[in-house]
């Protein structure tokens, strides 16, 4: 069961100062393998913690550790890939408020940069060119209760929102959620991904995946259906 008593941020990160930089779990240079830009080349920037426990985390290794980076080298490692289009990712981006002035920072040089946001942390700082790709995290990940409901009305046809689908029941939850706040109407797409966490090196789609295409189908449901491409091609490798 998820701890309930970690605090929402790890106070040990500092999260004002400019000059204090951010925690970096890695920094590298993949296809993307989810979302509207999944199979094209990006830069990951992985910041490090996240006040989150889901079940099924395939990132554990991001929760604690890092390399303190300016904003500056940040940037340095960036240019030295030959891309333009960035995704901050986790861990939890948000956890470091630092990050606001990354991506202010990004966009400055003419990146393009989407933001993957588990969505129990405010949205309302992020530069709204930056795409907000957002999880509303499902019963079964044992950290529905955490999900922000506040960010809602900060999302735009410029973002996405993800579930991750466990079983029928967050199939239904999921459904349900979709109705009451007319999310098909809020954002760019909503997602529906299976659970898929792999072992390294050894790719199996899992049986649960034809189910949910079957529900959605059956449902006429106004979602797209994803398979996280990276793991499909590289597992759950590091860097990748």
């Amino acid at each position: 069961m998820p701890n309930s008593t970690l605090p929402i941020r790890n106070t040990a990160i500092p999260t004002t100062d400019p000059e204090a930089g951010l925690k970096i779990t890695e920094i590298f240079y993949s296809l993307q393998g989810e979302a509207l830009t999944a199979g094209l080349p990006t830069i990951f920037i992985r910041l490090t913690g996240c006040p989150l426990r889901c079940v099924y985390c395939d990132t554990e290794y991001a929760f604690v550790g890092g390399e303190r980076m300016s904003l500056a080298g940040i940037l340095a490692v960036c240019q030295s890939f030959p891309c333009q289009r960035i995704c901050l990712t986790g861990g939890e981006p948000l956890a470091q408020p630092n990050a606001i002035a990354l991506m202010n920072l990004l966009l400055a040089h003419g990146y393009e940069i989407s933001l993957e946001t588990s969505g129990a942390l405010s949205v309302a700082e992020v530069p709204t060119a930056v795409s907000k790709v957002m999880d509303i995290k499902t019963p079964s990940s044992q950290e529905a209760d955490k999900n922000l409901w506040q960010n809602l009305p900060y999302l735009t046809a410029h973002d996405q929102i993800k579930f991750v689908i466990m079983n029928r029941d967050d199939y239904d939850w999921s459904k349900q959620i979709i109705a009451d706040y007319q999310l098909d109407k809020k954002v760019a797409t909503v997602w529906f991904s299976p659970m898929f966490n792999v072992e390294e090196r050894q790719t199996n789609v899992p049986t649960l995946a034809a189910d949910l295409a079957e529900w959605i189908l059956a449902d006429a449901l106004p979602v797209r259906f994803q398979l996280q491409l990276h793991k499909i091609i590289w597992a759950d490798a590091k860097g990748k």
